[in-house]
């Protein structure tokens, strides 16, 4: 692979993910009335703060993986952490050989957010969720969540994007040139 800035990219679009998704877990983390690492270690209920307008922030750990799917403590903890760790480098593998700008930034995104996510489950066993937007949703989507979550889903929906939309006229060409 050549490296110029077209190549490059999506290789900072990783680190600046996880760094971004990090610090707000961090801030997070330090807000005393959300009530964090004590709501880890000893089952206290964890704190909720309401800001203006329809998003809030409400402390969650959450011990699956986006969303809440799939809990686990204990080794099944590491478990989830390897498949975790599986699914990212098997993307950022397909980063390395991907063409064409959507798709490179689809994966560079779920790269990055699984890669925040995993450095929450090793330090914590438990990832931080703090975005609420129960009441933007009108109940509809009750699942907190995070930049990391946001980060995957984002590129889950770009991925979606590029591989059945943006690629079907690629391939009729190619079907009527043949």
């Amino acid at each position: 692979m050549k490296l110029s800035p077209q190549t490059v990219w999506p290789f900072a679009v990783i680190p600046l993910v996880v760094l971004f998704d990090q610090v707000t877990k961090v801030w997070i983390l330090d807000q005393p009335a959300l009530n964090g690492l004590a709501c880890l270690s000893d089952g206290r209920l964890c704190g909720r703060i309401e800001v203006p307008g329809p998003v809030d922030l409400s402390m969650v750990w959450n011990r699956g993986m986006s969303y809440g799917l799939f809990q686990s403590e204990g080794i099944m903890r590491w478990v989830l952490a390897g498949v975790m760790a599986a699914i990212a480098i098997g993307f950022f593998a397909w980063l390395l050989r991907a063409e064409g700008r959507w798709l490179k930034a689809s994966l560079a995104l779920v790269v990055g957010g699984a890669i925040g996510n995993l450095i929450d489950r090793v330090r914590f066993g438990a990832v931080v969720d703090f975005v609420d937007v129960n009441e933007l949703t009108l109940g509809y989507f009750p699942w907190v969540f995070n930049v990391a979550d946001a980060a995957i889903t984002i590129g889950a929906i770009l991925l979606f994007v590029d591989q059945f939309l943006l690629s079907r006229p690629k391939q009729a060409n190619s079907l009527n040139q043949g």
